[in-house]
């Protein structure tokens, strides 16, 4: 296929409009609708791999319109009354399909990378941490759109039928759909005996993938080998499809659609912590002395150094021999549902904490640095990716502790009324205890917090840690 060929396909046939279609409706599906893609550390703005993650999570619906518009060209010639025609004439049908395949996947590819482009110049200006370990991700997703409409370009010419858009369409949509809800999940119950579901093998052969929940979680290499591989099969079942001149032919040219699917669940991991994985290098440490961010967040490291080192030599004077020795980005990504781990020797927070996060947003070091003290000694411990609030009186009366001061936190879950009107009894009777009995209730507190058994607020009051 020729250049001239390729323009005059690019004027004739609806390829430009399957460009039109995927980029003009991504774009306000992220930009009108207010949601996770734009919040934390995962924001698709923020961090090159989440954008990528996030832009391929579009696929979802942007997958079975490709495959839809693929069967709309397909039936190009059947509309046109052309088929006995072009049949007759000398110039190969592979050639002949070559064209309008050529033209829908450029324009495909091309919107798909727009995109992803307009989210990449964002996320150049707001993080210092460049990489190319993002790229795969992008570059299968765009593999998708473009297989996905050549397949419906094949079935368009082999099913010419006016039904066949839509249906295809809709097919696509639903195999997406149980990909990424039932069949391509499996229950599964957490050590600490809560339900939910974790993906299989078999969701990866959707275009979509799992919500953004960490910008440290980016697809494992053998991922984007399966998929390479289905997809493979996929595109050429389609091609296959629009040569295809009898029954036959068009039966077997399934065969590499099937293979590429046995292929593909042949490479593709079983296990979800080989399929999610841990992007080791972003996640190496950037410290200032005792504080540590990961590469990702190496930007903020300035920010939380100094109330972090502050937050050290609080806890040094009220906690002695026992207090933690260094302050660190939490860089480990649990299983959804599972409790987090915490340590007495390390202070462990995440951006995306609701405590740190509402002090870090405030710009005040004298709030990020009791934030952080709030996560030393009453930890919250609620399970990986569900949402909940933190023992706030706990926090405020361990902070009054270790400052002198009390004074609500934000980002709690509760208003500074509440948090004062449950604190303030607890904290005048706690004052007036002897020393050794304040240490003794905080550090019974600081265990149940850091075990995350027991109630620590309970052990704050005199009433044990169960």
């Amino acid at each position: 296929m020729n250049l001239r060929v390729l323009r005059i396909e690019l004027r004739r046939s609806v390829a430009p409009w399957a460009g039109v279609v995927v980029l003009v409706p991504a774009l306000a599906f992220l930009y009108l609708l207010d949601a996770a893609w734009w919040r934390d550390t995962t924001a698709w703005t923020a961090q090159w791999t989440p954008m990528a993650m996030w832009t391929r999570s579009l696929l979802f619906y942007l997958w079975p319109l490709a495959v839809g518009l693929g069967a709309l060209q397909g039936l190009r010639d059947h509309r046109s009354n052309m088929g006995e025609l072009l049949t007759s004439t000398p110039r190969p049908a592979r050639q002949r399909a070559a064209a309008p395949a050529g033209a829908t996947a450029l324009t495909l590819a091309t919107a798909f990378g727009l995109l992803v482009l307009v989210g990449g110049v964002q996320v150049f200006g707001n993080t210092a941490y460049t990489h190319l370990g993002w790229l795969p991700i992008s570059l299968v997703g765009a593999f998708f759109l473009v297989a996905g409409a050549v397949l419906g370009m094949g079935a368009g010419r082999a099913l010419p039928s006016a039904l066949t858009p839509p249906a295809l369409a809709m097919t696509a949509f639903v195999f997406t759909a149980l990909m990424h809800m039932s069949l391509g999940r499996t229950e599964t119950v957490s050590a600490d005996g809560f339900p939910g579901t974790e993906p299989n093998r078999l969701s990866l052969l959707s275009p979509t993938v799992e919500e953004v929940r960490d910008a440290l979680l980016t697809l494992s290499p053998s991922v984007h080998l399966g998929q390479t591989v289905w997809l493979l099969g996929m595109a050429a079942t389609g091609f296959a499809l629009l040569v295809a001149a009898t029954p036959r032919t068009r039966l077997a040219a399934l065969a590499p659609l099937l293979a590429g699917a046995v292929a593909a669940l042949l490479v593709l991991p079983s296990d979800p912590r080989r399929m999610y994985v841990v992007d080791e290098a972003a996640a190496q440490p950037v410290c200032d002395g005792p504080v540590c961010v990961t590469r990702t967040q190496e930007a903020r490291l300035a920010d939380v150094a100094g109330p972090g080192k502050e937050a050290l030599r609080l806890l040094r004077a009220a906690l002695g021999g026992q207090a933690p020795v260094s302050v660190r980005e939490d860089a480990a990504v649990l299983p959804q549902g599972a409790t987090p781990r915490w340590s007495r020797e390390t202070v462990l927070f995440d951006f995306d904490e609701d405590v740190v996060a509402a002090a870090a947003a405030q710009g005040d070091d004298g709030e990020l640095t009791r934030a952080l003290v709030a996560q030393a000694l009453a930890p919250a411990c609620t399970p990986a990716g569900w949402s909940g609030t933190t023992d706030a009186p706990a926090q405020v009366v361990a902070v009054a502790w270790v400052t002198g001061v009390l004074a609500p936190l934000d980002g709690t879950g509760y208003s500074a009324a509440e948090q004062l009107d449950e604190a303030r009894p607890v904290w005048k009777e706690f004052k007036a205890l002897p020393r050794d009995e304040q240490r003794s209730r905080i550090d019974a507190m600081r265990g149940a917090a850091l075990s995350c058994e027991g109630e620590p607020f309970a052990a704050l009051k005199g009433g044990g840690s169960r």
